[in-house]
């Protein structure tokens, strides 16, 4: 085996963050492209030094005429390795990003629950990290949105989804993919620029290299990694004011006024995002945050219009009072 400086870089990194531990069964997500033949040739080039026991997944959303062709290409893969495959393949095709995207993640769950894997591990790389911060800043996010990509995070409560390249370019992917030879499957999907993410990536990013940075994916990427440490912070200290400003049962919650009016807006409007996401049909928008927010300090019956799903809140003296369908 040849050990290049990215076998070192991803070694440390796995080290470093404690993404994996010795003789842990990791489900690896290949769709064949340069990004996860990278990852899945790492990590079993490292095996020897870790004694994983690694899966190979893959996820057919039927979107293309060659998706089966596609998937028979991985298994094939996986069959040389002698790693243990599993497919998915969707009753229905998957009909936009967001769908796919939800769609795969629980097929990798149930895959992983029912094999009894502890880790699902993908290819995202900090190519996809600056995409991911890009697209979510023109739609309007806060820094929650702009650190989406992160290195781990829970799928259920038994597996959890790891990312060990968000510090490789797509570049450093491509390059390690011809220097072993690996047999990249091109998916045609990903030049049609009628897909948001792939006119960033062919279009945007490039315009960004050649005007601005010719290392902007890395620079943006640096941005959503500081991001990403501001945030768990930020949440974590939410949730303590949250914890000693609530109280309620069933489907009213009181806040208490006074215990938020001490705090800074940034956790004042976490803490009602943080409300608003358990009593919500849907993740709630800038709007509704606010209008919860600005109830700090309103007078006295001060009341708003409906949330989605009927909820109310009103000012009761010092307690804003949050009635919802429980």
């Amino acid at each position: 085996m040849v050990w290049t400086p990215l076998h070192a870089k991803i070694h440390r990194t796995i080290k470093s963050r404690h993404l994996f531990k010795h003789q842990e069964r990791l489900l690896v997500a290949v769709s064949g492209g340069q990004d996860s033949l990278c990852l899945i040739k790492l990590l079993l080039d490292l095996q020897p030094k870790w004694s994983w026991h690694i899966g190979i997944s893959h996820c057919d959303h039927r979107w293309r005429d060659d998706s089966q062709a596609n998937a028979n290409h991985v298994e094939n893969l996986a069959k040389n390795w002698g790693v243990d495959f599993y497919l998915e393949t969707a009753k229905e095709p998957v009909n936009s990003e967001a769908a796919a995207r939800d769609w795969r993640y629980q097929a990798l769950n149930a895959i992983a629950q029912k094999y009894n894997y502890q880790y699902i591990v993908t290819g995202h790389t900090a190519s996809d990290r600056a995409e991911t911060l890009l697209y979510n800043l023109m739609r309007g996010t806060g820094a929650d949105g702009l650190q989406a990509l992160t290195w781990q995070r829970p799928l259920s409560e038994k597996v959890v989804l790891i990312r060990p390249l968000l510090e490789i370019t797509r570049q450093q992917t491509g390059q390690f993919c011809q220097d072993f030879q690996l047999p990249i499957w091109e998916d045609s999907t990903n030049q049609d620029i009628k897909y948001s993410r792939n006119r960033i990536r062919q279009e945007l990013i490039p315009y960004l290299q050649t005007n601005f940075n010719p290392k902007v994916e890395s620079a943006l990427a640096q941005t959503a990694e500081l991001l990403q440490a501001d945030v768990e912070y930020l949440e974590q200290a939410a949730q303590q004011l949250r914890e000693a400003a609530t109280m309620g049962s069933g489907n009213v919650l009181k806040l208490n006024r006074r215990v938020l009016q001490k705090a800074p807006l940034a956790l004042q409007r976490r803490v009602m995002r943080q409300i608003l996401l358990k009593i919500l049909p849907d993740a709630p928008n800038f709007d509704h945050i606010e209008k919860l927010t600005a109830l700090i300090i309103a007078p006295n019956r001060s009341q708003t219009d409906p949330f989605p799903g009927g909820a109310i809140a009103q000012v009761q003296g010092d307690w804003i009072l949050i009635k919802y369908e429980a």
